[in-house]
Parts: structure tokens; C-alpha cells; sequence
């Protein structure tokens, strides 16, 4: 049987921006966190580099804001970027209050006996200002937040729940556009539960899963971005997905994501021969930012037939090496790679959506009552390719201020009563699971092939094709039988596509992610592909 839940603020997704929402709304609110999987399984976990933030004597705001207009060629809003850098102090130190360790540096000792935090530098940054738990940022972020989320009596924190779509007053046919919950799959039970609250936040990650080759967690499949266009909300720049030049190129390392920071150290991208390269491509070389160093090593791939380049940063000391990298260092020698002695071997891999759910400075969507932050939304911020580590900076920055904004609706939003139960009278159990399976390694297969780090207007619309009729397979999959996180995922990560391959199509240039052979060069003007849902909910160009 299926129940039924209420909760002032539900957050969907328990990554870095869910669970700082969560710790930072008034304690006395009904807060609940959801997780398709265990906790620790959303990208938060796994962020290796740091948190861009304006911390030492000198640096400057306006050296990070020029820094990552830079980096986003142009597309950047800058409002949106100096929000951000102007906010990213406060958000570092309430995450210091919150117990997160960070690195310090021994060499510098302050007058009050302590010691500085230690500062790395990454590519497209002037200045060292990621501030990090050595190369295991995320984790350690991670942990304290959940630690402190878990003390309090006011968060249900809830795993294995798979949210399957959003209820909206239209949705039920009602006057209105608010949202007032979700339907969300307990994947114990095997059951469809309904969830009221008075405001949702989505704070599901991004879709590099959609394609073979990624950075990612299993579970970032764009579920957050499909669910608020399936609920009426515009989505923006999903054409500039980010690949990260280093990944680990081995047979068993799945998906394992080698720092940027080894490059900010002075780690060197080498041929097989041992040749260097990004000088040839950027006078800033290894330093350059992610969409230049991807498609280098995307180009010398295809211009030598060789599978994988190398990253060296061997000529530094061992005892560096081990103590700034640590999780790189075990993660390699587990492969036979003494990365202290040797070159790693690496691959780029699809990393980061720039691109989201289009919202405002509190994190507001097109629908009342419904919130988007962190990756699964589209602030601005990241222009037409992120600057690295600036993404975990977004998550604290928009959670506090998304909850500054719930915080001043509280007393005016009541709690949505009588929602209907999820209507699962019309379908069977699944004998046929076969059929998910093959499209969903078919959706990721052509994604990676015509909408990757080098794309063509062919490619696109074979994509285009292609990802249309998987759709109308999955509809009536969908439609036939009981839903699964596997059916759910199909679902999400093949719409996502499509609005990716819509606003790629629309895009006549090349910038930064976005690059094509049919349009290589940059046009003078620089405008975001937004994209709004007709009622039939198909991608639809609006500017």
C-alpha cells in the first residue's frame, strides 16, 4: 500500500546543496532528504580538488569574477558570478564552523599560534585559492554535513527513495501553478508514495550519465531537470557539457576522476613518446581551463589513434606526491601505476552540466514553490564552461540563499492537503526488463559518439533521430508497467538528452564546451539557449 507524507521542505537529492539547505533552514521546520541510493552516493562524495573562494590577503573579488567570465567565454551572467564570488567567503567559513577539515598549511603559522588553511591553484584560476581536504574534498565535506544533519531531530533523512515526478496544482488540474510535492518510489517496498510539503527543492546533480564515458556516480541522470520540464519549467545552456580532461584510463577503474589539482602542482600531459603538448594549443598549457585541455587531448587522441595521453607528475617529490594526493596515489598503486615513478595513464570523460533548470539568485524556479540548486540548475554562474571547483562554491552559495527566501515565506505558504494517491491500477509487473537495459546503453553509446567533445549538424540530427524513437519505446514501456529506478532513469536521462541535442542544434558557433566542425568559429554576440516546455512538454526554442 502506498502512504502518505508531509513535510514542510522537501529536498530531493542529498549532495553538498541539499544537505546545506537542509542544515541551514529554522530547526523548528519538518525537513526531509531524499536519496535514490545510500547517502554517500550522489557526486559530493566523490569531488576530489576543492572550493573556489576569495580567502587570501592577495586575492581579490574581481580577480575570481575576471577568472571565471574568462573560463566561460563570454556566456557568463555577471551578476550571477559576482553573487557568487562576493558570497564565497561567508559560505567557506560556515562550512569551517560546521567542523569541515580542511587542509592547513604547516609553513605559515599565524600570529595567534593557528596555522592558514592551504591554497591550491587550478586550471583558469590567477591565484591559488582552492581551499581543500587534501584531494578528498568532497568526502570530508560530505561527512561533516551528514554528521550534523543526522543530529538533528527536524531532518528525516531517507535512502532508497526514487522521486518519479513533481505535483503541481496544473498537474491535478486545479487552479495554479504551484508545486505542492512529489511522487517518490520506495524501492524496498516496491511502492509509489506521495510527499506534500510547502516548498520542494531539487537538488539532484547533473546528466553526465548520458553518456559511456563519465566522471559520475550511477545516479546522476538529470532527474531533477527532467521532472521541473515535465512541470513547466524552462531549462537553459544544456548544450555545454563538461568533460574532464583526466580521468583514469584503466579497464577496471570505473569512472575515476584524477584531481585537477595534480595539474595545478605542476603534473605535465605528455604523448606516448613522452612529448609534451598543450603548449601547442594555449600558452597557459596544463593550466589552461577544461574545455581547451579536453579537446587537446581529444585531438591528439584521433591525430595518433592512441587510446589514452599521460599525466606526469613524477619529477616532484615522492613525499609531495603522497601527502597532496593521497586518494590518487592508492587509487593508482591499486592498478600497478606508482604514480611517484610513473606517468597515468588518462582519458577525458563526460564530468559536468553547466546548463540546468533556469532559475534566479534564491534558487527559484519557473513554478512557486519549487527550487533548483546545485548542478541541477542553471544560474549563470558557469557560462559556457565551468571553472574548476567553482561548482561546490555554487551549492553553498544558492542553498543559503534559497533558504533565506523560504525562510521569509514561511508564514504565507500552507501545507498542501488531499493529494492523490499514484495511480499504478493500469499496469503489471515488468517480464521484458531486457528492453531498458538496451536502450539505455544504446542512449549513452550515440550521445558519446554525435553529441561529444567534437560535434557536426549530421551528428545531431542522427542523435536527434535516434533519441525519438527510444522515447516513444519508453513512453510505452512507462506506460504498460510498474516503474523501477532503472525505468525512472531511462526516462529522465532520454528527455535530458533530447533537450541537450535540441539546444546543441540551436547553437550556430563554437564556445567554449560547445564545439562544432560546422560553425568553428565564436559569433560576436553571446546568448544563452533557453529552452521552454510547450503543454505537450517538448523541447521548443524561446531566445
Amino acid at each position: 500500500m502506498s502512504q502518505h507524507f508531509q513535510h514542510d521542505v522537501l529536498v530531493i537529492g542529498s549532495g553538498a546543496a541539499g544537505l546545506t539547505l537542509a542544515l541551514t533552514l529554522p530547526t523548528h521546520l519538518r525537513i526531509a532528504v531524499l536519496s535514490k541510493g545510500n547517502l554517500a552516493n550522489g557526486s559530493t562524495y566523490w569531488a576530489q580538488g576543492g572550493v573556489a573562494a576569495v580567502l587570501d590577503d592577495t586575492d581579490t573579488v574581481e580577480s575570481h569574477v575576471a577568472d571565471t567570465l574568462d573560463a566561460g567565454a563570454g556566456l557568463c551572467r555577471e551578476d550571477a558570478v559576482r553573487f557568487t564570488v562576493e558570497h564565497s567567503r561567508e559560505a567557506i567559513q560556515w562550512l569551517i564552523d560546521q567542523g569541515v577539515p580542511f587542509t592547513r598549511d604547516d609553513e605559515t603559522a599565524r600570529e595567534d599560534g593557528g596555522f592558514e588553511f592551504h591554497l591550491t591553484r587550478e586550471g583558469g584560476h590567477s591565484h591559488r585559492r582552492i581551499i581543500h581536504a587534501a584531494d578528498a574534498t568532497g568526502a570530508a565535506i560530505f561527512n561533516t554535513l551528514l554528521e550534523q544533519a543526522r543530529q538533528r531531530p527536524n531532518i528525516e533523512l531517507l535512502e532508497q527513495r526514487v522521486a518519479v515526478d513533481l505535483i503541481t496544482e496544473r498537474k491535478l488540474g486545479l487552479d495554479g501553478e504551484r508545486c505542492l510535492g512529489a511522487y517518490v518510489l520506495d524501492r524496498a517496498r516496491g511502492e509509489v508514495d506521495t510527499f506534500s510539503a510547502r516548498f520542494v527543492i531539487l537538488a539532484t546533480g547533473g546528466a553526465a550519465k548520458v553518456y559511456l564515458y563519465t566522471s559520475n556516480p550511477d545516479g546522476a541522470c538529470g532527474d531533477g531537470i527532467a521532472m521541473a520540464w515535465r512541470a513547466g519549467c524552462r531549462v537553459g545552456n544544456l548544450e555545454f557539457n563538461q568533460f574532464h580532461p583526466t580521468c583514469l584510463y584503466h579497464p577496471q577503474a570505473k569512472s575515476f576522476l584524477v584531481t585537477e589539482a595534480v595539474r595545478g602542482e605542476g603534473g605535465l600531459l605528455k604523448l606516448p613518446n613522452g612529448e609534451r603538448f598543450m603548449q601547442r594549443f594555449d600558452e597557459r598549457a596544463e593550466l589552461a581551463p577544461r574545455d581547451i585541455v579536453a579537446r587537446a587531448i581529444d585531438h591528439e587522441m584521433k591525430r595518433l589513434g592512441v587510446d589514452c595521453v599521460y599525466l606526469d607528475i613524477s619529477h616532484k617529490p615522492a613525499e609531495f606526491i603522497k601527502s597532496h594526493f593521497p586518494t590518487v596515489y592508492e587509487r593508482c598503486l591499486g592498478f600497478g601505476i606508482d604514480i611517484t615513478k610513473q606517468a597515468i595513464p588518462v582519458v577525458p570523460a563526460a564530468h559536468y552540466t553547466c546548463g540546468g533548470v533556469v532559475v534566479d539568485q534564491h534558487g527559484r524556479t519557473d513554478v512557486p514553490g519549487l527550487y533548483a540548486i546545485g548542478e541541477t540548475s542553471f544560474t549563470g554562474l558557469h557560462g559556457a564552461n565551468r571553472m574548476a571547483s567553482n561548482s561546490l562554491l555554487e551549492c553553498f552559495v544558492y542553498a543559503r540563499s534559497a533558504c533565506a527566501d523560504i525562510t521569509e515565506q514561511l508564514n504565507t505558504i500552507e501545507m498542501p492537503s488531499d493529494l492523490p494517491d499514484w495511480d499504478a491500477s493500469q499496469v503489471t509487473d515488468s517480464d521484458e526488463d531486457v528492453i531498458i537495459a538496451h536502450n539505455w546503453d544504446e542512449l549513452r553509446r550515440f550521445m558519446w559518439d554525435y553529441v561529444g567533445i567534437v560535434r557536426t549538424n549530421k551528428r545531431l540530427q542522427r542523435a536527434q533521430h535516434r533519441v525519438r524513437l527510444l522515447q516513444d519505446e519508453i513512453d510505452e514501456f512507462y506506460s504498460n508497467y510498474k516503474v523501477s529506478r532503472d525505468l525512472i532513469e531511462l526516462r529522465n536521462l532520454a528527455l535530458v538528452a533530447e533537450l541537450m541535442i535540441s539546444s546543441a542544434m540551436q547553437r550556430h558557433e563554437s564556445r567554449g564546451l560547445h564545439y562544432t566542425l560546422d560553425y568553428p568559429e565564436q559569433l560576436a554576440e553571446a546568448r544563452d539557449t533557453i529552452l521552454t516546455p510547450t503543454p505537450q512538454a517538448q523541447p521548443s526554442a524561446a531566445g
